[in-house]
């Protein structure tokens, strides 16, 4: 049976098992920063999202259906993630770091684009965490359903992508989550503070993080202190962080708030997730 977003937001053990989903994002992050990086805002997050979705639905006996540039702004814009300027912006991006790249069979006109092997692959570590999320909550065996089936990924991803886009709590959090969505590696920022929690903490309403030097921070996610510390300034207007002694040499901490605001979001995506995977897997075939 699929799991609804209440269903996971009430589970006892969800934020042990989210941190080790955010540990498991945070090792993607180190293995392949560059890439991990370029997605790491929620409006490139969701174009890489709708590049990826249209990849796998293309119809190489179609031309209509091909992932090319201007198809891939129309989508983009008519979804209204970005603008058209900002969406072309984008695909220059990953083609320049390969991230994309140009399949075979372009007329000189169309240029059929496609993701990199190495895109693929860390895209699929993505989908791997959440499903080892889901396996945890109910004790589903999703994720070895998806192994043993490698074009998988062909299926999902797209219904993942489509959910992601409707999805209400996804594109329109709450205020902190929206402050941090829109700062570079911003995901990182939450999914490292929110690791550094110790669960026991989880209903506090100040939580300790693991968070002493914003500096130190700064220099991992490779961001700019002065705007890391900007934005965290901001959230300290906003009653979401704050520090248990003398700003930036003492513990930070999170607002219950903020931590809610997170963890609401994580199981909008798992229950799109766990939508998906139900879509491709019926329950006499998976978990």
């Amino acid at each position: 049976m699929t799991l609804n977003l209440e269903d996971i937001a009430s589970h006892p053990a969800l934020h042990r098992y989210v941190q080790e989903q955010s540990l498991a994002l945070i090792r993607i992050f180190e293995d392949s920063p560059r890439l991990a990086s370029i997605f790491a805002t929620q409006q490139r997050w969701l174009m890489g999202h709708i590049g990826l979705s249209m990849h796998f639905r293309r119809d190489p006996s179609d031309r209509r259906k091909e992932l090319t540039v201007s198809r891939f702004i129309e989508v983009v814009h008519r979804h209204d993630v970005a603008s058209r300027n900002t969406a072309d912006a984008f695909i220059k991006e990953m083609l320049h770091y390969n991230i994309a790249e140009y399949a075979a069979g372009g007329d000189g006109r169309t240029h059929p684009l496609q993701p990199t092997a190495a895109t693929v692959r860390t895209f699929t570590g993505w989908v791997l965490a959440h499903l080892r999320t889901l396996d945890h909550i109910d004790g589903g065996d999703r994720l070895a359903s998806f192994l043993e089936q490698p074009g998988m990924l062909a299926r999902l991803q797209p219904l993942v992508a489509d959910g992601l886009l409707a999805s209400k709590p996804v594109r329109e959090p709450n205020q902190t989550f929206s402050l941090f969505i829109w700062l570079n590696n911003g995901g990182i920022v939450m999914d490292w503070l929110m690791s550094g929690i110790d669960p026991g903490h989880a209903g506090l309403e100040r939580i300790p993080t693991s968070v002493v030097s914003i500096g130190d921070f700064a220099r991992w996610l490779k961001l700019s202190r002065t705007h890391l510390g900007r934005k965290l300034r901001t959230a300290e207007d906003l009653g979401s962080v704050g520090w248990l002694g003398e700003r930036g040499h003492s513990v930070m901490w999170l607002s219950r708030r903020f931590y809610e605001e997170y963890m609401t979001v994580q199981a909008a995506k798992l229950a799109i997730v766990d939508s998906a995977f139900e879509a491709c897997f019926p329950p006499s075939q998976g978990s």
